[in-house]
């Protein structure tokens, strides 16, 4: 071997895991999203899931998709910059624009490609981009790539916020970029108080609302609108595999912003543009977001019946306000351990551990849809509490 894999070969942390049978990655479903999934012939509760809203079979947006793919094929065969615009790309452009309140948007191919196209190209050396430090990872890869001078500030801290904004020079750019909500712990953004920040020393934000669109908010639109900010959010990025049953993402934000990028992030520039299908499947899952309130409702009451369950079983689960619930373990082995004993009892979670957090924050993630039943939510916390209390996690 060459000294490239001699070195790679070193690497062998999940093979240790692998050894003491409680590695739980890429694990393999054999059927469609649901709140309860085929895995190798056995039935498993699907509580790892971010498909928020329960659309991923909804037969109107599978009909959408294949009405798509009869039209205009399987894929576009180029970018959005050269042969690769439909009508289709359009159009939902124009709809999300005015869904998230902004006077424009632009379609990527996925989310991660949204944040790391946006935050790299927006400013330049003598700008500054101001970070919450539990962003998600595309957002850091983003601030990576830029020339602009990097702050990052404590989680949620708006203190640590304002020093750093005081660090920035009047004259230069202030982009602060955040989790509208944070998609490990399951918290929100102060918003308001980055708003009133924003207005002090003269910034700009930028809100990724991947796990906010379909949950917050009026019609879903997001926690800007849950908050009553949007019109001082100055970017709003989303996401299509979520909420909105598909793959893909998009920013939307002022028409000169949005020209800009149009030209000059080349995540969107020299990417394939979204396969019709997947533009297709978006579009139909936006407008029952749109037309179905109840199942808004719906998610928010299960929400709310779980997270006071896990509450009173003796969980620690921070300070999440959403459908996203960490169940905390603080320890990389048992999150890994209590990972596989929950799938034993028929129960799919998600194991968190560094860099997704800080080694002390380990955790299991439980994300409900507004498909659960509350049945399903109580077999979770018994069998859960079981397996917590097995490893001394809770009392």
């Amino acid at each position: 071997m060459g000294l490239l894999q001699d070195k790679l070969a070193k690497y062998d942390a999940p093979q240790q895991f692998m050894e003491k049978g409680v590695y739980p990655y890429f694990r393999t479903i054999d059927s469609h999203q649901d709140t309860e999934v085929l895995m190798s012939g056995k039935k498993v509760l699907m509580f790892g899931s971010n498909a928020y809203t329960g659309l991923t079979y909804d037969k109107r947006i599978i009909e959408a998709a294949k009405a798509a793919t009869d039209k205009y094929g399987t894929g576009c065969a180029g970018s959005r910059f050269l042969n690769g615009t439909l009508d289709i790309h359009v159009e939902l452009e124009k709809e999300l624009a005015a869904f998230v309140g902004k006077e424009e948007a632009l379609v990527y191919s996925t989310g991660f490609t949204v944040n790391e196209g946006v935050v790299s190209c927006l400013t330049d050396r003598n700008d500054y981009i101001i970070c919450d430090d539990r962003d998600h990872a595309s957002i850091v890869d983003g601030r990576r790539l830029s020339f602009s001078t990097c702050l990052k500030y404590k989680h949620n801290d708006m203190e640590a916020l304002e020093k750093e904004l005081q660090k920035c020079k009047p004259e230069s750019v202030k982009l602060i970029v955040v989790d509208g909500v944070f998609s490990m712990e399951g918290d929100l953004a102060n918003l308001p108080e980055i708003v009133r920040l924003k207005k002090k020393y003269n910034a700009t934000i930028m809100v990724d609302e991947a796990h906010g669109l379909g949950v917050f908010g009026k019609q879903g639109r997001g926690v800007c609108d849950h908050f009553g900010v949007t019109e001082d959010i100055d970017l709003i990025m989303g996401t299509f595999s979520k909420s909105l049953a598909s793959i893909g993402g998009f920013i939307a934000a002022d028409k000169a912003t949005i020209n800009w990028l149009r030209h000059n992030s080349r995540s969107y520039i020299f990417s394939a543009s979204n396969t019709p299908a997947a533009t297709a499947a978006a579009r139909e899952a936006l407008h029952i977001i749109m037309n179905e309130p109840e199942r808004q409702e719906r998610l928010w009451n299960i929400t709310n019946y779980a997270l006071k369950s896990f509450r009173d079983a003796g969980f620690e689960i921070g300070e999440t306000e959403s459908p996203i619930i960490p169940l905390y373990v603080r320890d990389t082995e048992k999150t890994f351990i209590v990972t596989k004993m929950a799938f034993d009892e028929g129960i799919f979670i998600n194991p968190v551990i560094p860099p997704a957090c800080a080694p002390q924050d380990t955790l299991v993630r439980v994300a409900l849809m507004a498909t659960h039943t509350k049945d399903q939510v109580d077999y979770a916390v018994e069998k859960l509490t079981k397996c917590f209390k097995e490893l001394g996690l809770i009392k």
